[in-house]
Order: C-alpha cells, then structure tokens, then sequence
C-alpha cells in the first residue's frame, strides 16, 4: 500500500468562508446548533461501512472509507478533550496531533468497518454532549494549537464540524 501524502495544509480558513468543495458554512453555525450537526455528520458513516468496498482505497495516495471513519473517530475524540480543557483553562494550549501519524500507528487500513461503526456514534456523542453543556461565557473560551492557530470553544466546534462534513463529501458515492 502506498503511503499517503500527508495533509499540511492549514484548514483554519474555513472558519471564515464556505468550503469550496464540501460546501460547509462554518459561520453559519450558531452555537445552538454545534450539538445536534455533530450527531448529524456522524450518523451516515454506519451506511458508508456497510459498503463492500470500505476498506479499499480509491486509488493509492487516498484514504479509503474506513481510514476516514477511523479519523472521524479520533477527531471526535480529540476535540471533545480539547473542549474540555479550554473549559478548564482558559488560554489553553493544545498538544500537536499529527493525523498522519495516528492513521499509521493505530493502523486505521486493517480496523475492522463493523468494529469502527460501533465506535463512532460513542465518540460523536462525546463531542455532542460537551458542547450541549454549554451556555453564556464558556463558548469564548480560548485555546491556542500547536501551530498558533487560536480558538474560542465555537470556533472550534464549528472547525470540528467542518472536519466531519468535509470526510462525509470525501467518501461520498
């Protein structure tokens, strides 16, 4: 299996116009509705590991559906520990997390498509349930990425929901 080109590019601009190719408005999104699109973009992945072909690669320098669900898992995951911490700290500085790495090491090619679309709805309603938690003052909370990108907890719950629409577009039919 080849080895897929590692995405460094900086996804941020979404935050401030529609995703050309996936058709995401992050703007658009209030804060009400962060909760239920989580559930919304994640929902669909059960039918996309149905297929029969989800653990194939449409060609080799490509994810195939089951290492995008694997990814929408861990971006799940991710962002509800980051949400957490910004709720904790204020200011709060985000370790680097190297989706092409985690792809390699949790070896997302040989998990099981059953297995992972068990797995997504949990990790989704951890992502839902931070941010149906939330009122007033928490959702300017501030943290800080890696690279310097900085976030309010809307902004990157709207960034998160882009992730999981933008990965629904990618793997569509």
């Amino acid at each position: 299996m080849s080895e897929i080109v590692p995405d460094d590019k900086d996804w941020t601009w979404t935050l401030e116009r529609a995703c050309p190719d996936c058709g995401f408005d992050a703007p658009s999104v209030g804060a009400d509705e962060v909760a239920g699109l989580v559930t919304a973009y994640t929902q669909p992945w059960s039918q996309v590991l149905a297929r029969p072909d989800a653990a194939t690669r449409p060609d080799p320098t490509t994810w195939s559906p089951l290492e995008y669900a694997c990814h929408v898992r861990d971006v799940c995951d991710l962002f509800a520990a980051r949400v957490r911490l910004m709720l904790d700290e204020d200011g709060a500085r985000f370790a680097n997390w190297d989706q092409d790495v985690t792809a390699v090491e949790s070896r997302y090619a040989e998990q099981s498509p059953s297995v992972v679309a068990t797995e997504i709805p949990v990790a989704a309603a951890r992502l839902s349930e931070v941010y149906a938690g939330l009122s007033g003052p928490q959702w300017d909370r501030r943290g800080v990425r890696s690279n310097g990108s900085e976030f309010t907890v809307l902004s990157l719950g709207r960034y998160a929901l882009h992730d999981l629409a933008h990965h629904l577009w990618d793997v569509r039919e």
